[in-house]
């Protein structure tokens, strides 16, 4: 079998090394199917084709229970279509039946996410409950289990500047290379907070608004003060109105504001994407 082939028949003969192997480096999928079940071809039409989206990123492994049922045997297969998924020389998962190409998709999609991938996703449930303990023991397990990820000590300095802990969240940044991957957010986040506290409470700054509405020093006050409060969508437009009125002003602050607050919310954000084209359009 050629080593790279990310779709392979495979047979009790065959299963150390084609599966339990090579399932050391990427997850296996096996499929135990059979050309006169429908539901089983069906299913295997839809897995070769998602898998090839991976780029060898998980592997199938076909088993063609027609031709030999001793490894459906071995592994108690009770039906048709059914998958077994081996992980490090380990059955981790099964499903019997049928499958939708969503559920499949689904799937091959946790077991490809990388650790930084999961982690991220357990940071967002835990800081959207502003559970930053909870969050900070995710991170420190992480890093005692990947020393050398970088991310993942960039994500602790962020959730240590949410939590409040500055001086500790300035000296894990100290650490951290300056061109790691992005570093910038837990950085401008720092910064941010550094300078809003020598700023007005926002109360104060939106009564010398309303007093003052074209006062664009009060409205860039307010960018900064609503982002340290989180938040965000205020803060884009206090800045996105400076660069309306004024370029000029401060060298350009109303978009460089709007690039830092970028750098906090992250590439994934349904508010940059807005704001963005927003900048975009009334620059061009």
């Amino acid at each position: 079998m050629d080593d790279q082939a990310q779709v392979f028949s495979v047979t009790a003969q065959s299963f150390q090394t084609d599966v339990v192997v090579r399932s050391q480096k990427v997850p296996v999928l096996l499929l135990f199917w059979a050309e006169q079940d429908p539901p089983s071809v069906e299913v295997k039409r839809q897995l070769e084709v998602l898998v090839g989206r991976y780029q060898g990123k998980v592997l199938l492994g076909l088993v063609d229970v027609a031709e030999d049922r001793t490894l459906a045997q071995q592994l108690r297969v009770q039906a048709l279509p059914s998958i077994r998924v081996v992980q490090g020389g380990q059955l981790t998962e099964q499903r019997e039946g049928p499958q939708t190409e969503a559920a499949l998709a689904e799937m091959l999609d946790q077991l490809t996410a990388s650790s930084t991938e999961v982690l991220r996703e357990h940071l967002a449930s835990y800081l959207a409950d502003g559970d930053y303990e909870a969050a900070l023991t995710v991170l420190q397990q992480s890093i005692v289990d990947e020393p050398h990820n970088q991310v993942f000590r960039v994500e602790l300095a962020d959730v240590l500047v949410l939590k409040g802990d500055f001086a500790d969240a300035r000296q894990v940044l100290d650490d951290i290379p300056e061109d790691t991957e992005g570093r910038e957010k837990p950085q401008t986040r720092l910064e941010l907070v550094e300078e809003s506290a020598a700023m007005p409470e926002i109360k104060e700054l939106l009564a010398a608004h309303t007093a003052s509405p074209d006062d664009l020093e009060v409205r860039y006050q307010l960018a900064i003060r609503e982002c340290f409060e989180g938040n965000y969508e205020a803060s884009l437009e206090h800045a996105m109105s400076i660069l309306q009125a004024d370029r000029e002003f401060r060298e350009d602050i109303g978009r460089t504001t709007m690039l830092r607050i970028f750098s906090v919310l992250g590439k994934g954000s349904e508010l940059v994407t807005r704001y963005r084209r927003q900048m975009f359009n009334y620059m061009h």
